[in-house]
Protein backbone atom coordinates (compact mmCIF):
# COMPACT_ATOMS: atom_id res chain seq x y z
CA UNK A 1 0.00 0.00 0.00
CA UNK A 2 1.83 3.46 -1.09
CA UNK A 3 2.04 6.03 1.24
CA UNK A 4 1.54 3.98 4.54
CA UNK A 5 3.83 2.58 7.07
CA UNK A 6 3.53 -1.58 7.87
CA UNK A 7 2.77 -0.42 11.37
CA UNK A 8 -0.42 1.73 10.10
CA UNK A 9 -1.26 -1.53 7.81
CA UNK A 10 -1.03 -3.48 10.64
CA UNK A 11 -2.97 -1.43 12.97
CA UNK A 12 -5.69 -0.65 10.81
CA UNK A 13 -6.11 -4.64 10.23
CA UNK A 14 -6.30 -5.42 13.90
CA UNK A 15 -9.23 -2.78 14.16
CA UNK A 16 -10.69 -4.71 11.56
CA UNK A 17 -9.96 -7.81 13.17
CA UNK A 18 -11.92 -6.70 16.37
CA UNK A 19 -14.70 -4.67 14.62
CA UNK A 20 -15.52 -8.27 12.88
CA UNK A 21 -15.18 -9.66 16.45
CA UNK A 22 -17.21 -7.07 17.94
CA UNK A 23 -19.99 -7.59 15.66
CA UNK A 24 -19.81 -11.60 15.74
CA UNK A 25 -20.46 -11.14 19.67
CA UNK A 26 -23.61 -8.75 19.33
CA UNK A 27 -25.09 -11.29 16.38
CA UNK A 28 -24.23 -13.98 19.17
CA UNK A 29 -26.44 -12.12 21.98
CA UNK A 30 -29.10 -10.52 19.30
CA UNK A 31 -29.63 -14.47 18.91
CA UNK A 32 -29.51 -15.15 22.48
CA UNK A 33 -31.73 -12.27 23.06
CA UNK A 34 -34.43 -13.79 20.46
CA UNK A 35 -34.58 -17.45 21.75
CA UNK A 36 -35.26 -16.36 25.53
CA UNK A 37 -38.07 -14.03 23.95
CA UNK A 38 -39.25 -17.06 21.94
CA UNK A 39 -38.90 -19.15 25.22
CA UNK A 40 -40.34 -16.73 27.27
CA UNK A 41 -43.18 -16.33 24.77
CA UNK A 42 -44.30 -19.98 25.03
CA UNK A 43 -44.47 -19.95 28.53
CA UNK A 44 -46.69 -17.40 28.83
CA UNK A 45 -48.85 -19.08 26.03
CA UNK A 46 -48.65 -21.99 28.52
CA UNK A 47 -49.84 -20.06 31.08
CA UNK A 48 -52.62 -19.00 29.43
CA UNK A 49 -53.86 -22.27 28.44
CA UNK A 50 -53.69 -23.41 32.03
CA UNK A 51 -55.41 -19.77 33.00
CA UNK A 52 -58.15 -20.49 30.86
CA UNK A 53 -58.50 -24.12 31.39
CA UNK A 54 -58.84 -23.57 35.43
CA UNK A 55 -61.55 -20.94 34.34
CA UNK A 56 -63.45 -23.22 32.58
CA UNK A 57 -63.29 -25.69 35.35
CA UNK A 58 -64.56 -23.74 37.69
CA UNK A 59 -67.69 -22.23 35.88
CA UNK A 60 -68.73 -25.83 34.97
CA UNK A 61 -68.62 -26.75 38.79
CA UNK A 62 -72.00 -26.60 40.20
CA UNK A 63 -70.73 -27.80 43.82
CA UNK A 64 -68.66 -24.45 44.21
CA UNK A 65 -71.78 -22.22 45.36
CA UNK A 66 -72.61 -24.77 47.98
CA UNK A 67 -69.31 -25.70 49.74
CA UNK A 68 -69.01 -21.80 49.96
CA UNK A 69 -72.50 -21.97 52.01
CA UNK A 70 -71.62 -24.57 53.75
CA UNK A 71 -67.99 -22.93 54.96
CA UNK A 72 -69.91 -20.24 56.04
CA UNK A 73 -72.17 -22.07 58.54
CA UNK A 74 -69.51 -24.10 59.59
CA UNK A 75 -67.57 -20.86 60.34
CA UNK A 76 -70.78 -19.05 62.02
CA UNK A 77 -71.06 -22.13 64.28
CA UNK A 78 -67.63 -22.09 64.83
CA UNK A 79 -67.40 -18.42 65.85
CA UNK A 80 -70.71 -19.29 68.07
CA UNK A 81 -68.98 -21.81 70.03
CA UNK A 82 -66.34 -19.22 70.89
CA UNK A 83 -68.52 -16.52 71.80
CA UNK A 84 -70.07 -19.30 74.44
CA UNK A 85 -66.81 -20.23 75.43
CA UNK A 86 -65.54 -17.04 76.16
CA UNK A 87 -68.39 -15.96 78.09
CA UNK A 88 -68.24 -18.99 80.05
CA UNK A 89 -64.76 -17.97 81.19
CA UNK A 90 -65.30 -13.91 81.78
CA UNK A 91 -68.13 -15.71 83.75
CA UNK A 92 -66.21 -18.25 86.15
CA UNK A 93 -63.16 -15.58 86.39
CA UNK A 94 -65.42 -13.27 87.84
CA UNK A 95 -66.64 -15.88 89.92
CA UNK A 96 -63.75 -16.81 91.08
CA UNK A 97 -63.12 -20.25 89.77
CA UNK A 98 -61.33 -19.09 86.56
CA UNK A 99 -58.75 -21.79 84.53
CA UNK A 100 -56.13 -23.26 86.69
CA UNK A 101 -57.77 -22.72 90.21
Amino acid sequence: MPNYANAEVTFWWVIVGVGFVVVLVAAALLQLLVSLVKDIDRGVDAVKATLAATADNTAKSPLIGAVAVGVDDILKEGLNHHLFLTRELVAAEAAGRGYGR
